[in-house]
């Protein structure tokens, strides 16, 4: 089936899959891999499958782009409703953003600000990691801590009382640490369509409770493990683990959260966008955007005098096809018909704005646009993003500020590693490894790479975004061309051509360093995300891999691990002998100390790798 299915909201796809007898549901994955051969239309917004030989259809109705209740999704087969297509074609297809679903109930869900434009795709939270002398190792409390904006409420008349989860949502938090807890105990193999449903109905329950944040992050987790069950060549392992994490670190805070930090948890579906007058803007670059939960597009970077970065975005439901085209569609704001192309080299000048948090502009009925003149890299006003020292850009990212930095370096040759190569560049005396933003063959970012890895000695500005490493490391996103004055390279958007290139020298292979002993904790929270509690129970000298790390400081790290592999191994037995299941909800939260762990000393060790 090449067709691409249309999103299915969670609830939808939970329903129909308890709908399923026992019998239905074991032959539930099998299914939803019969389906992908199956022949495909689209009439309108239908899509119709031929299901079987008689030529039984099942048909999708998707008004609004998203099949938002059980009665959309119709088959034509002897045994309907209760039959196996419509559970297989929901499992099958991407999920709906929770943005475009039905709205709970006033009453279940905490006050959202309205957003006037579409909801934006969430980022990447791109936190580098690096060893650097004199840090020091973070030591381990509950899994995770965490601080938001949010709001305290009066009670009694006496002082401020915090506010506290609601009973809804305790159940809500419940039904979703256990759901994420039975996929670490499954792994990706055995995280199938029906386990899959149980972590959407946790999430739709979260949403009518008043959890979007919960929400999301279950989602993802479901985009994330079908990804990796399709063998998808844009699954990232660290992206299941991020999601996971997320999922488990949310449910387990809102027990006892109050105040400002339960505001935080609970989150929001759509950004607040404020007022903020007019604004002058310069074109930076653009970038694609592709993910995996089956969204694609282009967003485009802008500053002001004063440095502060705003962007503009063209992201939908879409493929490969949407991300290499949006770049040449007009951008979505006033009347201006620049391109996002034309607007990353021109300049934009905004009435009436209105911005998100994140400096996304709106693209409300009273905003006006048009199109100004940009200015070069190496002119005012831009010039003075990249006269920021690089640990100072550092510290802001991780301080929850935009993920990019400007960075002037001297390419010096090629890393080798098992993520791919990477450019090896100076950074006024701090070696830097610039890596590719996108593997997708049809878009140029490896490509670029490869032809700059030849580039040696000449000194180039480049826009990067921070990632999380051993070492100082970024994803290469834009860059001065170098060989034409004045210009530019998208690197996601616009090839380099050999012959605008110098002559081509063989690029320095440089041996790869060695990896710090976290990442011993690290490789064995990855484990059993993809391959289950199993995977670490098996006997083995795990011991090595804790001395280890108390050897090189690391103590704290070296419990935890511990703490880790005996929550996997551990079975009780009843009266007569007989070994118990497992205790999946003891795991995950030994699993979610060690992610969260080794996520903050990655933050700690990347501003010392950064210089800071």
């Amino acid at each position: 089936m090449s067709l691409e299915l249309p999103a299915v909201a969670p609830a939808v796809t939970a329903e129909l899959v308890a709908a399923l007898s026992p019998r239905l549901r074991k032959r539930l994955d099998a299914g939803v891999a019969k389906l992908a051969d199956r022949p495909a239309v689209r009439d309108g917004d239908k899509v119709r499958i031929t299901v079987d030989d008689e030529g039984s259809e099942l048909e999708l109705r998707a008004p609004g782009g998203v099949v938002a209740t059980v009665a959309d999704v119709r088959c034509g087969c002897l045994l309907s409703p209760d039959c196996l297509h419509r559970a297989a074609a929901a499992s099958a297809a991407p999920v709906a953003d929770l943005a475009g679903a039905p709205p709970p109930p006033p009453d279940a869900a905490t006050a959202a600000p309205t957003a006037d434009g579409v909801t934006a795709v969430p980022g990447t939270d791109l936190a580098a990691a690096t060893p650097g002398a004199g840090a020091s190792e973070p030591g381990a409390s509950e899994p995770g801590e965490a601080t938001a904006a949010g709001r305290a409420v009066p009670r009694d008349g006496a002082g401020a009382a915090e506010e506290s989860a609601t009973p809804a949502q305790h159940a809500a938090v419940e039904a979703v640490f256990a759901a994420a807890a039975a996929v670490l105990d499954a792994g990706t193999d055995g995280s199938g369509a029906v386990l899959q449903a149980e972590l959407l109905r946790a999430a739709h329950t979260a949403r009518l409770a008043g959890l979007p944040r919960a929400a999301t992050a279950v989602v993802s987790v479901v985009t994330a493990l079908r990804s990796a069950r399709a063998a998808d060549p844009a699954f990232r392992l660290a992206e299941l683990v991020a999601a996971l994490s997320e999922t488990l670190y949310v449910a387990h805070r809102v027990r006892s959260a109050t105040g400002p930090e339960l505001a935080g948890l609970r989150g929001s579906l759509r950004q607040p966008y404020t007022p903020d007058g007019s604004l002058r803007l310069y074109g930076l670059f653009s970038e694609p955007v592709l993910t995996a939960s089956g969204y694609a597009g282009a967003v485009t970077w802008t500053a002001d005098a004063d440095g502060r970065l705003y962007t503009v975005s063209d992201v939908a439901p879409g493929g490969v096809g949407r991300a290499v085209g949006a770049a040449d569609r007009a951008v979505r704001i006033g009347d201006t018909a620049l391109t996002h192309r034309e607007l990353a080299r021109a300049g934009l000048a905004v009435s009436g704005a209105t911005v998100s948090p994140t400096g996304r502009l709106g693209a409300g009925a009273g905003v006006r646009a048009v199109r100004a003149s940009g200015a070069d890299w190496r002119d005012a006003p831009l010039d003075g993003l990249w006269a920021v020292p690089v640990a100072e850009q550092v510290q802001r990212v991780l301080r929850g500020g935009p993920d990019l930095l400007f960075l002037e370096v001297t390419p010096t040759g090629v890393v080798r590693g098992a993520a791919g190569d990477a450019l090896l560049a100076d950074c006024d005396g701090l070696p830097v490894r610039l890596t590719a933003a996108h593997d997708h063959p049809a878009l140029p970012h490896r490509d670029n790479l490869r032809l700059l890895a030849a580039v040696h000695g000449r000194r180039l500005r480049v826009v990067a975004r921070l990632v999380a490493a051993p070492d100082a490391r970024a994803q290469l996103l834009a860059t001065e061309h170098p060989t034409i004055a004045d210009s530019r390279v998208d690197l996601g958007l616009d090839r380099l051509q050999h012959a605008d290139l110098p002559s081509p020298a063989a690029a320095a292979v440089v041996p790869a360093s060695p990896e710090p002993p976290l990442h011993l904790l690290r490789r064995r929270v990855e484990q059993s995300s993809s391959g289950g509690r199993r995977v670490l129970a098996f006997p083995g000298n795990t011991a090595a891999d804790v001395h280890r790390l108390h050897r090189h400081g690391l103590a704290t790290a070296g419990d935890i691990l511990d703490a880790l592999l005996a929550a996997a191994a551990e079975r009780s037995r009843d009266a007569f002998g007989r070994l118990l299941p497992a205790d999946p909800g003891r795991f995950a939260r030994a699993w979610l100390t060690a992610a969260r762990y080794a996520d903050e000393v990655d933050r700690v060790l990347c501003a010392a790798a950064w210089g800071g």
